[in-house]
């Protein structure tokens, strides 16, 4: 990119086939234990003390809890996984240890219409109250179909679910940058992930940090040519134009 890139924000995609969606239920429960512990994870985060990371740039104004997205005519919401964390970490690290300009990082989730944010409002209000207790817990795990509407279930997806899962699209807003998966993400495409990196880490030795320690994807990966076995093995990054799209 010709400039200094100071803010992403990225919203991510996935349409199900026609033999519909399903996840098995450890993610689920990661889910359930991740939100329960996240007052323990505060407190280890305080305890460290890390300095803020400078911001470069204009300040990445952090949007609603539901907004309507102009650029994709549906509704978004912020994306409750673990990736705005992971990505700040690995900003911290390419800042401190190699001085490279900061980048504010911003996730979302595209959901669809008026009545799909509805319907997730009131699951996810249900959701965050129930974690909050052992017996709430216990409820979400061991009737997880209930719960998630047989979105998540002990068997996880069928084989035809898998095979006939349109792809997802993970897109930054601005430039516009698109990570397409050519298959289902979560069974078919994470292993090629954890595979590609794999031979990165064997022959992309010298490119890595070079003291040991937990790094993040990001940090660990950035000089490799990781990026590069993705785009070849069904992982697709490419920059496109807006009309593109």
């Amino acid at each position: 990119l010709k400039g200094t890139l100071t803010a992403v924000e990225s919203f991510l995609t996935v349409k199900s086939g026609p033999e519909g969606s399903c996840v098995h239920d450890g993610t689920w429960k990661s889910a359930v234990y991740g939100l329960a512990d996240q007052d323990n994870l505060r407190k280890l985060r305080k305890k460290i003390g890390y300095a803020p990371v400078p911001v470069v740039g204009a300040k990445l104004k952090r949007r609603g809890l539901v907004f309507y997205n102009q650029e994709f005519k549906e509704y978004s919401i912020p994306f409750m996984g673990s990736d705005g964390s992971v990505v700040k970490r690995s900003q911290r690290y390419l800042y401190t240890e190699l001085q490279e300009t900061p980048v504010q990082y911003g996730a979302y989730v595209n959901v669809g219409g008026l009545g799909s944010v509805i319907k997730l409002m009131f699951a996810g209000v249900l959701f965050l109250l129930l974690v909050k207790f052992t017996f709430g817990r216990y409820l979400l795990t061991k009737y997880t179909e209930f719960f998630s509407a047989r979105r998540f279930t002990k068997k996880g997806p069928t084989q035809k679910q898998v095979t006939n899962c349109f792809p997802s699209q993970f897109l930054n807003k601005f430039f516009v940058l698109v990570c397409f998966f050519l298959a289902e993400p979560g069974y078919v495409a994470t292993p090629i992930v954890m595979v590609q990196a794999a031979v990165s880490l064997l022959e992309d030795a010298a490119c890595l940090p070079k003291q040991g320690g937990v790094y993040s994807p990001g940090a660990a990966f950035s000089k490799t040519k990781l990026i590069d076995r993705l785009n070849k093995h069904g992982v697709e990054f490419s920059v496109i134009s807006k009309p593109e799209v």
